[in-house]
């Protein structure tokens, strides 16, 4: 390099180019989708043939609707429409005590209820209340449909009696905070309304264990079934 006052200065550094862009490229795009988990996608810039390999890259890993418009092009997405409903506090309490499952506050619980409708100036509102009010206000007489399952355990010279009260003291230890279990006179365990009964089955070394629930229990029903088909370890012991 020569300056004006004839000064040489020799250059050793080399040139390199390198592109910038304040745009991400495909993996940016992805990465962003995976985090933040959209319903659709509208791609709105980019060479075409990038662009159609992006869009297809889109539907077939995250399974959703991908957008490529043409300049000018209108796209009309559908969305979900959100209904408000009011939940009464008493049935979401007693919902939420009832869950044989409460350990983990974030984990989706199912909430058993009735929808009901109520058209007011401003149009419908929604209200989710306990079945027992809602036939209450529509005059209704109530109909319970009970389920009946059984789950067979093997248990070598043990009567049933023994199984029950073996039963009987694992489910008060595990459902007392939620349910009050109960030992009848015709050695029947009762929860609620769900009950288990113990009978002899169809060799000496099976017992047949009869659960039976209603529907708006179908929560403890399922856990019933799967806390007595667990305990066959234990018997076993």
């Amino acid at each position: 390099v020569e300056f004006e006052n004839k000064q040489s200065i020799e250059v050793k550094m080399s040139v390199q180019y390198m592109s910038f862009s304040a745009h991400a490229d495909a993996k940016g795009i992805m990465t962003l989708i995976q985090q933040c988990e959209p319903k659709n996608v509208l791609l709105v810039h980019g060479e075409a043939s990038k662009m159609e390999f992006l869009h297809k890259k889109i539907k077939q890993e995250f399974q959703i609707e991908c957008y490529m418009p043409a300049n000018g092009e209108t796209v009309t997405i559908d969305t979900k429409v959100n209904i408000p409903v009011d939940v009464e506090i008493d049935l979401l309490k007693r919902s939420l005590n009832s869950s044989s499952d409460s350990s983990d506050p974030k984990r989706p619980k199912l909430l058993h209820g009735t929808l009901m409708m109520t058209n007011t100036g401003t149009g419908p509102q929604f209200r989710l209340v306990d079945p027992s009010k809602a036939m209450q206000e529509l005059g209704i007489k109530p109909h319970i449909i009970q389920f009946t399952s059984t789950v067979r355990l093997k248990a070598t010279n043990t009567s049933p009696q023994k199984i029950t009260e073996f039963l009987f003291q694992k489910l008060k230890n595990k459902l007392c905070d939620q349910h009050d279990i109960k030992l009848a006179n015709d050695c029947s365990i009762i929860a609620s309304t769900a009950m288990v009964r113990v009978n002899n089955g169809s060799t000496n070394d099976v017992k047949d264990v009869y659960i039976s629930w209603s529907d708006h229990e179908e929560a403890l029903g399922s856990y019933l079934i799967n806390f007595i088909q667990g305990l066959q370890r234990s018997l076993d012991v």
